[in-house]
């Protein structure tokens, strides 16, 4: 199968149509919420460990193995979250010490 270039002019075309363009205020709101949607994920799973934990030193929960589970999502994620920051810290700081 062979695509001629108005083929390929056409898919083009309804590329361009089918995605929004979206403006820098769009752009910062998107990704505000997706900051404050990771945030609130890491201590959503920092609070149910800590319930968790609770719960197992006053004998309520039996099962260890969940709550360790728990603690080690919650830390990782934690980590990770860390790790970002610094990522974007650095890259910002790099961003700053270019010549213009």
């Amino acid at each position: 199968m062979s695509l001629s270039i108005g083929d390929l002019n056409n898919s083009l075309i309804n590329a361009t149509d089918v995605k929004k363009v979206t403006t820098p205020g769009e752009a910062q709101a998107n990704f505000a919420n997706l900051l404050k949607n990771a945030i609130n994920n890491v201590n959503e799973l920092q609070v149910v460990s800590d319930k968790k934990t609770e719960a197992l030193a006053m004998g309520q929960i039996n099962d260890l193995h969940d709550v360790m589970i728990t603690a080690q999502k919650a830390s990782v994620t934690l980590q990770a979250t860390v790790e970002m920051q610094r990522k974007a810290i650095d890259a910002y700081n790099e961003i700053m010490r270019m010549q213009v």
